[in-house]
């Protein structure tokens, strides 16, 4: 009887580590918007409590319904301190390329210590990052200026980074667009004409890289984020309402990722 007990004992521990195993593990790199996305429609006190925005919530739903479970996590990065809060095309390349390796770089986990912890790295850059100026006569990819050729050449070398680590799979939003009133004209002009260039040249089709389209989203084909689908006139940041439609669209998104290699949705999240 002993024997048996024991038996049981071990075979439940044994199941419990294999389901651990088996369960995927994500990680949602952000700040404001993505934090917006993260929380969705739930109301400020009840997510003050639980930390479960829309995104959260609608994982735990599928876990109910799926045998192997995904669990998702979301972090700040780079945080304000010490590295200081700019995560753009630059800074990105700055912390997993220039400065990669097994140790973090001011105190931001690199891709080798990412990769280690996590199945699925999703990443974007804060609205800031459609300012994009003028190209200037030569370019760098050790430079933070926003212009379209730095930033062509810090997302090739990111690029050859992620295909580093073919185990994980990144999904990359498209950068985050603004209100007409708070960027030029010039500037939204570069922006599309960067976003589109990701999409549709820097893209490769068939490895661990994955677009979702959330300039799409936003400017509904425009040059600007929607009135309707932002806090206000000055202000870039998504309301409550874009936010949960959003949340759900990044949702089928990376689970179509995870099960289908993406094939399933369009880059917008929609099912194909």
């Amino acid at each position: 009887m002993r024997t048996l007990c024991f038996l049981i004992v071990i075979l439940f521990f044994c199941s419990c580590g294999s389901k651990n195993e088996s369960m995927k593990k994500i990680v949602f790199l952000h700040h404001s918007t993505g934090q917006t996305i993260w929380r969705g429609n739930v109301n400020r006190y009840l997510y003050k409590i639980t930390q479960k925005g829309t995104l959260q919530k609608l994982f735990d739903r599928y876990n109910k319904k799926h045998t192997n479970g995904l669990a998702i996590t979301q972090q700040f990065f780079p945080k304000s301190s010490p590295y200081g809060w700019h995560n753009y095309p630059y800074d990105y390349y700055n912390i997993w390329v220039k400065n990669a390796g097994e140790m973090p770089y001011m105190e931001e986990p690199t891709l080798e210590m990412l990769t280690k912890e996590y199945d699925v790295i999703i990443f974007k850059h804060c609205f800031p990052g459609s300012n994009i100026q003028v190209d200037t006569d030569s370019s760098k990819v050790d430079s933070d200026y926003k212009s379209i050729a730095n930033y062509k050449l810090q997302y090739e070398a990111l690029k050859a980074k992620m295909h580093e680590f073919p185990k994980a799979k990144f999904i990359l939003w498209t950068g985050a667009a603004q209100v007409k009133s708070q960027i030029t004209e010039e500037e939204a002009k570069r922006a599309k004409e960067f976003f589109t260039w990701v999409k549709n040249e820097w893209d490769s089709p068939g490895d661990n890289i994955f677009i979702w389209d959330f300039y799409s989203l936003q400017t509904k084909g425009d040059l600007y984020f929607a009135d309707e689908f932002a806090v206000g006139l000055n202000d870039s940041h998504p309301n409550k309402q874009f936010a949960e439609s959003a949340a759900q669209l990044l949702f089928n998104r990376i689970v179509d990722v995870i099960e289908n290699n993406g094939l399933k949705t369009n880059l917008t999240g929609h099912p194909i």
